[in-house]
């Protein structure tokens, strides 16, 4: 009975497609995990503007009505002034809007608009939704936040 060459040839054979299956495995870089942004400041959907959001009182309480300051410019840094904004928004995973009816009630001057009328009637996360019309085109932004 001598040494079997098969035996071997099919260990190392075994072996080599493991290590590629390993290698295959290891080698390919874990993807990010994708969740809301919670940021305060982004550009609008299409890059027409930059807009960000403010309560005018913290903490922001569910409840409660709250006032926000909007501000919208251009990319370049330019205050929009002659913005129309509409205001919705709600809670995605439950599927309702915001139980309230807010607007833009004041031109601040410097792209500044305030939005009175929001209020969170639950914990959990919510949009805000801003729709902007204004002589560069008409464009969104949508900002998540968690109560």
């Amino acid at each position: 009975m001598g040494f079997n060459w098969r035996y071997l040839v099919a260990i190392i054979g075994i072996a080599a497609v493991a290590a590629m299956a390993l290698t295959k495995l290891y080698s390919v870089p874990p993807q990010p995990v994708s969740g809301p942004n919670f940021a305060f400041s982004k550009p609008s959907d299409q890059g027409t503007y930059v807009v960000a959001i403010e309560p005018e009182t913290t903490p922001v309480k569910q409840g409660e009505l709250h006032s926000w300051i909007v501000t919208v410019k251009t990319p370049d840094g330019k205050p929009v002034e002659s913005a129309k904004i509409t205001v919705s928004g709600g809670m995605p995973a439950h599927g309702h809007g915001l139980p309230t009816s807010p607007e833009v009630t004041d031109h601040l001057g410097e792209g500044r608009y305030r939005v009175e009328g929001v209020k969170f009637s639950m914990a959990g996360l919510w949009e805000l939704k801003f729709a902007i019309s204004a002589p560069q085109g008409d464009d969104q932004a949508v900002f998540n936040l968690m109560l």
